[in-house]
């Protein structure tokens, strides 16, 4: 046997052979042999969290070892979570990070200050654990999830905010108990394992709530406040919603300084009072107003829980926010990535997300750091491409309802097994008087919209992250 496929069981000088040797084999292990809810669906969806229990006893609980802070919400979570990271980073705490799904690089799901888990890592983890991994078998998130809170006790991460993957009360990343449990808010999403009316959605992710600890909810919202409200009190966690004390204003052009592309400038309002002025961040869409918000929030949550770690000016934000993509690599998000034509890349899914991005670009906001105001009768570009696909698992026929007639459509199935049928998905955008050509793939219908796009013009991807991620 080679030297490198040998490899030492933890506190054991026994070794284990094993056959996967690169990073390649080792991620066609997880994704041949491990349920992934990204590719196949609610099939992958565990209802419990047997699993995951069993490996973190495996690994010794590696999730008791460090400080944590626990994001869920139907909207945002990302985006707050990679935020949260960042004021922790300039806060100077080695900071972990693990988010779902990935874009482009597995590795992307789980940082510590904002560099990816290395590759050798990845295979070593599997490699080592395999035998138990077989015996086990966990889902395919269940696994990196074990895999994070290892590699976040191997780095001595002084905390590490943990962006839950589905609903909360089941989801795999809830056998932690963190210092402080965030819902940036509720929305309708994965009904088909969460439930079909709000506050029944707002339960599932209420499940995050654990006695005693602080939890800050982004968005009031009559149906689910009552929902948080109950679980709180019943948990005896403090609770605090977010947009009843911050608000965030996005800046006019006269405001700003030092414009850059891919920034938003805001005016920061504690309680009516301005608190921040001109607050720099490094990211841009008409969804940071309320994730900024609730990230305010939380940093006063934190002070108050750790007033050594943060200081009470609110200055660190400044740092943090304006160097969020350098600090986190925060990536597909209202995320420019071609000029001449401008390409926009945005993730938003579901019906609350869809909504709000095509308000915004036809109304009054910021795109890439320019304030463009585009009237609200239509879009005012000379022409306007969208190129999209959705997972077959979503309520098609609602999104479709959000997306304007008068673009022109360039349809293509995501590469994942879930991917919704382009001929479909096409015949079904007819229905809502949305008209273009399918494609083979997402690469090749942004080719064919590059292609018919002029300098001026707008191209859009959006429908779906996986859609996202075969652009980036």
């Amino acid at each position: 046997m080679c030297e490198e496929a040998r490899i030492l069981r933890p506190n054991s000088s026994v070794p284990l052979e094993r056959s996967l040797v690169n990073y390649k084999q080792t991620l066609d292990f997880l994704y041949a042999q491990l349920p992934m809810f990204h590719r196949i669906g609610a099939a992958a969806y565990k209802n419990d969290l047997t699993n995951t229990i069993a490996l973190c006893e495996y690994l010794g609980n590696p999730h008791q070892k460090f400080q944590s802070i626990h994001v869920a919400g139907t909207n945002g979570k990302g985006s707050v979570s990679h935020m949260l990271a960042a004021v922790c980073q300039a806060s100077g705490m080695k900071t972990g990070l693990y988010v779902s799904p990935h874009y482009k690089d597995f590795r992307e799901r789980i940082k510590v200050d904002g560099q990816y888990i290395p590759r050798k890592q990845v295979v070593d983890f599997v490699g080592l654990h395999r035998e138990v991994i077989e015996r086990i078998q966990p889902s395919f998130f269940e696994l990196c999830v074990a895999m994070a809170f290892d590699w976040f006790v191997q780095q001595q991460v002084d905390i590490a905010i943990i962006e839950v993957g589905l609903g909360g009360r089941l989801d795999s990343t809830n056998v932690i108990t963190p210092l402080l449990s965030v819902i940036t808010n509720i929305s309708y999403d994965h009904q088909n394992l969460l439930g079909d009316t709000l506050p029944l959605i707002a339960a599932e992710k209420a499940g995050i709530i654990k006695p005693g600890i602080p939890v800050v909810i982004g968005e009031t919202h009559p149906e689910s406040a009552p929902v948080f409200l109950k679980k709180s009190a019943e948990a005896g966690a403090p609770i605090v919603f977010a947009d009843q004390h911050f608000r965030a204003m996005e800046c006019t052009p006269e405001q700003r300084s030092g414009v850059q592309l891919g920034s938003t400038f805001y005016d920061i309002f504690k309680d009516d009072e301005l608190l921040l002025q001109n607050l720099e961040v490094d990211a841009s869409g008409p969804f940071q107003e309320k994730n900024i918000a609730t990230v305010l929030q939380c940093y006063d949550q934190l002070v108050q829980i750790k007033p050594r770690r943060f200081s009470k000016t609110y200055e660190v934000l400044r740092e943090s926010l304006k160097n969020l993509r350098s600090l986190t690599r925060f990536m597909g998000r209202w995320q420019i990535i071609g000029e001449n034509p401008t390409i926009l890349c945005d993730s938003a899914h579901n019906e609350a997300g869809l909504r709000l991005a095509f308000e915004t670009l036809r109304g009054h906001k910021t795109l890439a750091g320019q304030h463009v105001q585009y009237p609200t009768s239509n879009i005012q570009y000379p022409s306007f491409h969208i190129v999209t696909g959705f997972v077959n698992d979503k309520d098609v026929d609602k999104a479709l309802g959000f997306f304007p007639q008068e673009a022109q459509y360039y349809f293509a199935k995501a590469n994942i097994p879930r991917g919704l049928d382009v001929a479909l998905l096409r015949e079904k955008a007819a229905g809502f008087g949305l008209h273009g050509r399918a494609y083979s793939s997402v690469r090749n219908a942004l080719k064919a919209a590059k292609r018919a796009a002029k300098p001026a013009d707008l191209i859009l991807v959006i429908g779906s992250i996986f859609v996202v991620g075969e652009v980036l």
